[in-house]
């Protein structure tokens, strides 16, 4: 087997990133399964270590998914964190074997859904295999791209980009709307740590900042602000950055904005978990390179929550704990709003979400 590139090439702000994708799969020796055919040979060939290709109709893949499923559960009845963590990672070793086939652009099985992914993230290749669980992310990441997803205090959509954390939850957002409209610094420029999904940016840019300058970690989230900037003119007030924290920015500014993750991480951080989890450095990393970044009376806003101090109760809050230890920064303001309650739909137990408040903070330098 043989793995092309995994990341292409694209221009942002005048610098070149490379842009993630699915690993495409070349030279593959497979064994063809058909939905005539019984699911657990399939499942018994993946476990033996065997490539299998979904040759028919999409829904054959999802046929032996379920089998293979079906098979692990049974194989690993532990319901405890660590059990289920097996299974977790066991299923995802084996799926990713389960394979289908593109040929320009399209998925060559019937019924398939069409993903405009396959053709902007694989300009470079003709014919490839991709595994079935990252088709389907794919998919999905397609779908809302194409859908949209209303952001209350825009007024309108944004279409997130594949492999980029996009909001679902906006109380953050409606908080940051509430102080941004009482902000009574200067609006000539800003900076977007963890751009993300570029709402934040968008948010200033609608109050009246003059220049903004985003940073982030994952070249899809730089790739996807971009390509949001442009579809509403607003490419020129916005320079991109790719990277750590501050990447290689230079500037210094009235006010600096972090939306961080909000939960300490207990394994080995890649991909999107960036955005969700974060290592014990990021914080005291963070305050030490943002103070040479502010000007002269400038602020730093961060969006919070206290769930760390629910569901983690022997860590410690890093902004209080900065404050207290850090020498930098005091507080000039505190805000809190409540979170909505957890879907009743919902599997896992959330009932933690009833004393969840997202936080605003204000820090100035002392």
């Amino acid at each position: 087997m043989s793995k092309q590139a995994s990341a292409i090439e694209m221009i942002v702000s005048g610098k070149s990133i490379q842009i993630d994708r699915p690993n495409p799969i070349v030279d593959v020796d497979v064994l063809a399964y058909k939905r005539r055919m019984d699911p657990l040979d399939a499942v018994d060939a993946l476990i033996e270590g065997d490539y299998v290709l979904i040759v028919d109709y999409f829904s054959s893949g999802l046929i032996v998914l379920n089998a293979l499923k079906a098979y692990l559960k049974k194989a690993y009845p532990d319901q405890s964190f660590q059990g289920q963590r097996d299974y977790r990672a066991r299923f995802r070793e084996l799926s990713h074997r389960l394979l289908l086939l593109v040929s320009n652009n399209k998925l060559t099985v019937r019924k398939a859904p069409e993903i405009g992914w396959l053709k902007s993230l694989y300009p470079d290749m003709d014919e490839f295999l991709l595994p079935f669980p990252q088709v389907q992310g794919l998919n999905s990441s397609w779908q809302w791209h194409e859908k949209g997803i209303f952001i209350p205090v825009l007024g309108r959509k944004i279409r997130p980009f594949f492999g980029t954390y996009f909001p679902t939850r906006f109380e953050h957002l409606i908080l940051f709307d509430k102080w941004l409209k009482q902000y009574v610094g200067e609006k000539k420029s800003a900076i977007d740590v963890g751009i993300g999904s570029g709402v934040l940016s968008l948010q200033m840019l609608k109050q009246g900042f003059g220049k903004l300058y985003g940073t982030d970690t994952n070249p899809n989230a730089i790739a996807g602000v971009n390509e949001e900037l442009k579809r509403y003119g607003l490419d020129a007030k916005v320079e991109l950055m790719h990277g750590d924290l501050f990447a290689d920015c230079s500037e210094k500014t009235e006010l600096i904005v972090f939306n961080p993750p909000w939960l300490p991480a207990s394994h080995n951080l890649e991909g999107i978990d960036m955005a969700i989890y974060y290592d014990e450095q990021l914080f005291p990393r963070f305050f030490a390179e943002a103070i040479k970044h502010l000007k002269p009376g400038g602020r730093v806003t961060l969006l919070f929550s206290n769930m760390i101090e629910i569901t983690h109760k022997d860590a410690e809050h890093p902004i209080k704990k900065e404050l207290a230890e850090g020498g930098r920064f005091q507080k000039e303001l505190l805000l809190h709003k409540g979170v909505k309650a957890a879907s009743n739909k919902t599997q896992r137990n959330q009932n933690w979400r009833a004393e969840e408040q997202v936080e605003l903070w204000v820090l100035k330098m002392i």
